[in-house]
């Protein structure tokens, strides 16, 4: 004959499980939100490198003598990519630019074409909102000159 147990057996198990239970729960939510935090701020740095770079090659020297507007420098592409940071320290959004300008626009060379490119690089030191220690997120778009 099986014997059941009574109720007044089990009081405060409940209490018990919910301790063990609870804190788990809330620290795997909580790390949810703070990763995905993480990846929205990679998103918007890989949206701010190739804003960046979309600036840059369109504004190329071509374009400063058919528009008679100054052509794109590291300063403007940097004022440019600060303006679109949004919710950001832009006093620590770092950005560096570089042009593959050794050949012309574009040019052909035994059935090659190779054209001149500009590399926008945004870096940005990320502290989790948790404060687990920072880390810096980066990262670099490529672009064809375009004008």
């Amino acid at each position: 004959m099986l014997r059941r147990h009574s109720p007044r057996h089990r009081r405060g198990a409940v209490l018990v499980e919910a301790a063990l239970v609870y804190p788990t729960v809330f620290l795997l939510i909580i790390g949810g939100i703070v990763l995905g935090l993480g990846v929205s701020r990679a998103q918007q740095m890989a949206s701010l490198a190739r804003e960046g770079a979309r600036f840059a090659s369109v504004r190329g020297a071509r374009f400063e003598a058919v528009t008679g507007i100054a052509a794109a420098t590291s300063d403007t592409i940097q004022t440019h990519v600060r303006g679109k940071a949004v919710g950001m320290d832009t006093n620590s959004l770092t950005v560096a630019t570089t042009w593959n300008t050794n050949n012309s626009l574009t040019h052909t060379t035994g059935g090659v074409t190779t054209k001149n490119t500009v590399s926008v690089t945004v870096s940005y030191p990320w502290v989790p909102e948790a404060y687990f220690g920072g880390v810096t997120l980066s990262s670099t778009s490529v672009m064809t000159m375009s004008f």
